[in-house]
């Protein structure tokens, strides 16, 4: 049987030595929200799923769409003999919501939150050349208030709501370490000085020193050592030579390759593993973001990642490569990972192709994020900070967002919501100062000293759009739904129009334009024909690239998703449009690049 998603899923901390468990496990549903009453850590399970692909997808072999509050997985699996001696880690890259884990009927570990991963040591159940039992449970209530990003509360889609993922929805796997091992490091570029910090932290206690080699191309061009002897962590400092020094961007998304190895008291490697980093500074200038120095213009685009046949999980690691290529083609430079933190793959190729984007939270809780709920609470910023640890090296991540379209409520003060709000964006600084963050993408601002300010605008009008964003000019921005009074004052900080367009599109659908059921939506008064989306596409962006203190834009939405048909593509990624003339809109010079911005 063809393994799905054999790749390797975390190329930042590669080791050589791993195994996959995709593919088949049996499954039980749990409409009781528990199982325990009725034994599921023991009973048979009648079905049979392929992970990691969610029950509500096509791929999954089930494509059950109604509300499940929980889910069992069960798989044997044959520790490799080779393995003895060692700590054996099963990792779990992402499982929607709450994940309980079991092996050989023992409770190894648990984790809370459906968009970061975690990994538990399995060594004390389970020995190398031994057979592991492996259980998991995951309870997902999508009615309940979380975060859950895009996924219906409802049972139908509708609006910009979608279809669920319950479960395991990411690569599972094994993997075996040594008694003390490397964990995920952290890796600084610094530009100004062609060199990198790399912080290495260390379970366990027999390692006496960290080695950093960097390679370009194979070669070695440098190395540092430093001693880590009872040590949690080890910090090195490694300079690149001049005549080796490349910076990353858009044009040349060069990736020096590191090898992090952990040396025992006899000078021997106990631990190795494979990583990269590109040479890329982000500064805030007035109103310009600037990558290595110089103003780029972000030609962005929303993307959600969602797919008709695998949900938020991508069928194949090419189908990762292709959204990115599409987006390129129709000109955009990046793209903002809307409502759901994308998988490790997704931001490698980014990384290796020199996309631009921003990094984002499913924070939205179905259709109750902007109904006046009250219960935001701590594990928003607990799940935030584990993201932001996991994303912080990619060179390609260029900006945080942590919320999405919170509002005033009519000037209610929402229990916990300013709190969390204040949270996320200070975790955003805490764990990384290299980066702009917004406190919230649109609507109610409500930190005052945020990086970027922004507004979603989808006035389908060019002149009407161009006229509202004039006032910038004069530090009086547009901004959304009547929040002015509630939100903080803008204080002269960069500024984009971090969500525009979404213009209806559907050749087939034309002759159902009065239709406003949910089967095919875009934002505003639908174009007429081909040629008016072109000029409303051409007006619109033309509106943002050539005001002086604008610094970007993002424009809804790079595929159509499900019902909502307002994507530069189709949901299944087929072309809409000329791409050729959607591509050469938007790379004229924007004003913020040709020395025209404040």
């Amino acid at each position: 049987m063809t393994i799905p998603r054999p790749e390797y899923p975390r190329p930042q901390v590669k080791r050589q030595e791993w195994l996959c468990l995709n593919g088949e496990w049996a499954f039980k549903r749990d409409h009781g929200d528990s199982g325990f009453e009725q034994d599921f850590l023991n009973a048979d399970y009648e079905e049979t799923i392929t992970v990691p692909f969610c029950l509500e997808s096509k791929l999954s072999g089930i494509s059950a769409v109604d509300f499940c509050n929980a889910v069992w997985y069960r798989r044997i699996v044959e520790i490799p003999q080779s393995w003895d001696g060692q700590r054996i880690l099963l990792h779990f890259q992402a499982v929607d919501y709450d994940a309980t884990v079991w092996v050989n009927k023992q409770q190894v570990g648990m984790h809370r939150g459906g968009f970061c991963g975690f990994d538990l040591d399995i060594s004390k159940v389970v020995k190398a050349g031994e057979r592991a039992e492996i259980v998991v449970r995951a309870r997902d209530d999508h009615k309940a208030s979380k975060p859950q990003g895009k996924q219906a509360s409802t049972f139908e889609n509708r609006g910009c709501s979608y279809t669920r993922t319950t479960g395991i929805w990411q690569t599972v796997w094994l993997e075996p370490v040594p008694q003390t091992y490397i964990l995920r490091p952290r890796i600084t570029p610094h530009v100004e000085s062609a060199s990198f910090t790399i912080e290495v932290p260390i379970r366990g206690s027999d390692a006496h020193a960290v080695q950093v080699r960097c390679l370009m191309n194979g070669e070695l061009i440098g190395e540092a050592t430093q001693s880590a002897k009872l040590q949690l962590q080890a910090q090195l400092h490694l300079s690149i030579p001049q005549e080796h020094v490349q910076h990353w961007d858009t044009e040349n998304p060069f990736l020096y390759d590191f090898e992090i190895n952990l040396i025992d008291a006899d000078d021997k490697i106990i631990d190795s593993v494979a990583s990269y980093a590109g040479l890329r500074s982000i500064a805030i200038d007035g109103k310009k973001v600037l990558i290595n120095g110089k103003p780029v213009f972000q030609r962005l685009v929303l993307d959600q990642g969602y797919y008709a046949d695998g949900i938020m999980t991508a069928p194949t690691d090419d189908a990762l490569i292709k959204d990115i290529q599409l987006s390129m083609e129709a000109g955009f430079n990046g793209a903002r990972l809307h409502q759901k933190v994308f998988e490790e793959r997704f931001l490698y190729h980014a990384d290796r192709l020199g996309y631009l984007v921003w990094g984002e939270f499913g924070d939205w809780a179905g259709n109750t994020v902007n109904r006046g709920h009250t219960d935001w609470s701590a594990t928003y910023i607990t799940q935030w900070l584990e993201i932001l640890e996991r994303d912080y090296n990619h060179p390609s991540i260029i900006g945080w967002c942590p919320l999405n379209e919170t509002h005033s409520f009519e000037h209610q003060v929402i229990d916990g919501l300013n709190d969390v709000t204040l949270g996320m964006y200070k975790a955003c600084k805490l764990v990384d100062g290299t980066r702009p963050a917004l406190d919230v993408s649109g609507y109610c601002h409500r930190v005052a000293f945020a990086d970027i300010y922004d507004s979603h605008d989808y006035d389908q009008n060019p002149e009407t759009f161009t006229q509202r964003h004039c006032g910038l000019a004069h530090d009086l921005p547009y901004i959304n739904h009547g929040e002015t009074t509630q939100s903080v004052a803008y204080e002269g900080q960069p500024y984009f129009v971090s969500e525009f367009g979404g213009t209806w599109w559907n050749a087939q659908k034309m002759q159902h334009q009065g239709n406003k059921t949910a089967e095919s939506w875009g934002y505003g008064q639908r174009v007429e024909n081909i040629e008016e989306f072109y000029q409303r596409f051409d007006g619109l962006c033309t509106a943002l690239l050539q005001n002086p203190d604008m610094f970007g834009y993002c424009y809804t939405q790079l595929t159509d998703v499900f019902q909502e048909e307002n994507g530069i593509f189709g949901f299944d990624r087929s072309l809409k449009f000329d791409m050729q003339r959607i591509h050469d809109i938007q790379q004229q010079v924007a004003a913020i690049e040709s020395g025209a911005a404040t």
